[in-house]
């Protein structure tokens, strides 16, 4: 009976800090033997920026403008709004900056959702190059051109960008994900190097025109978009040049039911495209997707096995000293959760807060995928 513990618990410890060490060292190993750099150079293809919105008053117009300002030849760039069916005058502020030709507004009715609108938009789109956008994205001013420069390479379809988060505040939520995003970032720029990236920023990512495919309704864009590239044999890349700037979700509840729907379409964007496990004819996509998502997603089901069998091989003196330490890091992820920690434990406290908040939204989106449930709309900065 221990011998069987034992197992389940080191299996399951292993499988929950895999993604986090071993799979980024096994990356960094492989980029030393083998790796595929993107050749880049002056590109400059008329590019048509896409900027899904629903109730963004508050932001759009700032978002135009900074597109509208951009270091790339103005005559080779155009913008189109997909207008969700708003309801705060998102669509009159938009309606100011038609008349220069360089704006179209395309109004969603009814509401449908993100992929549905950007299926639309793509109807109108006349790009070489299709740039997608947030409503609440700022890019550095050079941050279209950048991007662009990567397509002179033949074997790149789709390119992210580097998502920033402006935190001004010192909470979970704001710190946190700022973190999870770094790590991100991090992993993209070696995966680039190995083959392509497995999950981009949506708010700064790019495609080539010819490479999109309609995304059904209840499907995650910027997870399964860069997947069809992928499978059409083009490159998914990461460009940190390509700067982009958000505000976090400033409360845990917020970054919790938006970790919870993000998990969600991600799994039933593995389940929606999962030829691309197959090994035999996408090796090097079909190991990143088990590394960087599979594993990461059911790591909630790992810890709590890790716990259990822990708990129940307490009397052996190491697999005590181990219960110790388990239960100290979700002690210290209590304490950030529920603003406990103060000045002198702050620091020690928000990567087990970050660490608990997101394997926690990530269990309940198990459930609901085996409940069949999806989630195609939502509420911008509600989660």
């Amino acid at each position: 009976m221990n011998d069987m513990l034992e197992l389940i618990f080191w299996v399951s410890s292993i499988l929950v800090v895999y993604p986090y060490i071993a799979y980024p060292f096994l990356l960094k190993i492989s980029n030393l033997v083998f790796s595929k750099p993107v050749k880049r150079k002056e590109f400059l293809p008329t590019v048509t920026v896409i900027i899904p919105a629903f109730n963004e008053a508050s932001c759009i117009e700032e978002t135009i403008k900074n597109k509208l300002s951009q270091d790339y030849p103005l005559d080779k760039i155009d913008i189109i709004v997909v207008s969700d069916e708003s309801t705060d005058g998102t669509d009159e502020i938009v309606e100011k900056y038609i008349k220069n030709n360089k704006v179209q507004l395309i109004r969603q009715v009814p509401r449908r959702g993100k992929a549905a609108g950007l299926n639309l938009a793509m109807k109108q789109a006349s790009g070489e190059i299709i740039i997608f956008s947030d409503a609440n994205s700022i890019f550095e001013s050079d941050a279209i051109r950048k991007m662009v420069e990567n397509y002179s390479d033949p074997s790149v379809g789709y390119i992210t960008g580097n998502l920033t988060y402006v935190v001004e505040k010192n909470g979970v939520a704001e710190r946190g994900s700022d973190a999870y995003m770094r790590f991100e970032n991090y992993l993209r720029a070696i995966e680039t190097k190995f083959s392509s990236v497995i999950g981009v920023n949506g708010g700064v990512d790019s495609i080539r025109k010819e490479l999109y495919k309609d995304i059904p309704q209840d499907q995650i864009t910027d997870f399964v978009l860069p997947l069809h590239v992928i499978e059409q044999g083009k490159r998914v890349i990461y460009d940190e040049r390509a700067r982009s700037f958000e505000a976090p979700n400033a409360e845990v509840s917020t970054e919790f039911r938006m970790r919870v729907r993000v998990a969600l379409r991600a799994l039933r964007g593995l389940v929606y495209m999962r030829k691309l496990f197959n090994p035999f004819r996408y090796a090097r996509t079909s190991f990143c997707l088990v590394s960087h998502k599979l594993i990461r997603y059911f790591a909630p089901c790992f810890m709590i096995f890790a716990l259990v069998s822990n708990a129940l091989l307490y009397r052996h003196e190491l697999y005590a000293s181990l219960l110790v330490v388990q239960l100290l890091f979700y002690a210290l992820a209590l304490m950030g959760m529920l603003k406990l920690s103060g000045v002198v434990f702050g620091k020690l406290t928000k990567v087990p807060s970050y660490f608990v908040l997101s394997n926690a939204a990530f269990f309940v989106a198990i459930i609901k995928l085996f409940k069949g449930e999806s989630m195609a709309m939502w509420k911008p900065r509600e989660g």
